[in-house]
């Protein structure tokens, strides 16, 4: 009895409990993960179920696309014009403020044009001198020519009395009555006098090119001082502030005594009756955005069709920029500052297989889409049920409602267009 007492009070070696405590860890763990991989098998064999009225479904049919490209697009006035200071000056007077309503000719502010009146006025008394001078010159040009012509007559008349002289003493010598010395200086007189009326009417051409030369000269110098004259005069009513059209008046710059610069923006009108959308779209869509092609325009739910108005063909940060003319300019959706979805038609498509187009469409490719097969493919014997069927499909150009069907599905076929990825992997799917 002893030794029994002895043997049952010996204690357990410390690496023989630590022994026990690992081998029962390891029975735990394996339970564990036995229950898990049990669990997650279950879970894969169950088919998840959906509500059908929380999926988007669309039915394959045969129809016409119109294959677009799309853009963001921004509505602002159709026609908006910023009015600068013609001339560095100070604003003495507004008339008008923002959201007013002006008219052709309406004086929006006043600005101080006393340097530029004066300038002005030099320049007009410069002009009347420029055309005294222009005035003395043809008088005097006149006078000079008519000078050189009365002297070419005159030696034009003593020329016909040496030819009458030369052939008198012809006469004479012919007769006996002259001379042969008589007669040659009659030829040398003549010929004397041809010379010189030869030479005074090369200088009347020479003086008339001349002076037709100064008067173009004066002429040209005059006609470009005219037309800085006009440029004052057009500077001048220009800083004499007006609205260039019917329009609302959306900014003005209201400082009154502030100096302004040349070129500063003084105010800016807008046609707050007309609109259009001014639009970006990825460059690599560039040659596919042209003037006058069509486009269609989604503000909320509402859908207006228009045409590209303008393209800007530089390329920023990866984009194009135009704008999209809305067939009705003055629908009463358009408001300035609203975002649009801008769609640019690129061609027409007809009778071809389509669906809906819905979130997951990134482009033209394959993709996997679930299609709903009847009650055929019944689940647990539930009469009426439905599954879904993962399906490859080949997906081909789109607009804003429908998508090409290049191959995969037939017409009739219904197919959930909403984004599945989630779902990703599943080889059917429980619809109730």
């Amino acid at each position: 009895m002893k030794n029994d007492s002895q043997t049952m009070d010996r204690q357990i070696p410390v690496s023989e409990q630590r022994k026990r405590k690992l081998r029962k860890a390891a029975l735990w763990t394996g339970g564990f993960l036995a229950v898990l991989g049990a669990a997650a098998w279950l879970g894969g064999q169950m088919v998840p179920t959906l509500e059908l009225d929380k999926l988007i479904i669309s039915e394959v049919d045969r129809g016409t696309i119109d294959v677009s490209v799309s853009a963001t697009g921004k509505v602002v006035p159709a026609f908006e014009e910023v009015i600068v200071s013609p001339i560095s000056s100070r604003i003495l007077e507004v008339y008008a403020h923002s959201g007013d309503s002006v008219d052709v000719g309406t004086p929006l502010c006043r600005l101080d044009l006393q340097s530029a009146e004066t300038d002005y006025a030099k320049a007009l008394d410069e002009r009347e001198i420029r055309r005294q001078q222009m005035a003395q010159l043809k008088a005097n040009t006149e006078t000079q020519l008519s000078d050189r012509r009365m002297q070419i007559e005159v030696e034009e008349m003593k020329l016909s009395q040496l030819e009458a002289q030369l052939r008198n003493e012809l006469y004479l010598d012919s007769l006996g009555s002259g001379t042969r010395d008589r007669v040659r200086q009659a030829e040398t007189a003549l010929r004397t006098a041809q010379m010189q009326l030869q030479q005074l009417r090369q200088q009347y051409e020479n003086e008339k090119s001349v002076k037709q030369a100064d008067m173009r000269m004066q002429q040209l110098q005059n006609s470009i001082f005219e037309k800085g004259l006009s440029e004052k005069r057009r500077t001048l009513d220009d800083a004499k502030i007006r609205s260039p059209r019917r329009a609302t008046l959306t900014y003005i710059n209201s400082e009154v005594g502030s100096t302004i610069s040349q070129g500063q923006k003084l105010a800016i009108v807008s046609d707050l009756r007309h609109f259009k959308a001014e639009c970006e779209i990825s460059d690599t869509h560039a040659d596919r955005v042209r003037v006058g092609g069509a486009v269609l325009l989604k503000i909320g739910k509402e859908r207006l069709t228009g045409s590209v108005g303008t393209v800007t063909p530089l390329s920023q940060s990866g984009a194009i920029t135009f704008t999209a003319v809305p067939d009705d300019m003055s629908h009463p959706r358009l408001r300035s500052g609203l975002r649009a979805e801008v769609f640019v038609i690129t061609s027409i498509k007809d009778d071809v297989l389509r669906i809906k187009n819905g979130s997951f469409y990134s482009g033209p490719g394959d993709y996997t889409l679930y299609v709903i097969q009847k009650s055929k493919f019944k689940i647990q014997n539930e009469k009426g049920s439905a599954v879904l069927v993962p399906r490859q499909v080949k997906l081909g150009e789109c607009n804003y409602d429908y998508i090409e069907v290049v191959s995969g599905l037939e017409e009739g076929e219904q197919v959930v267009v909403s984004d599945m990825t989630k779902y990703k992997g599943k080889e059917k799917l429980k619809v109730k």
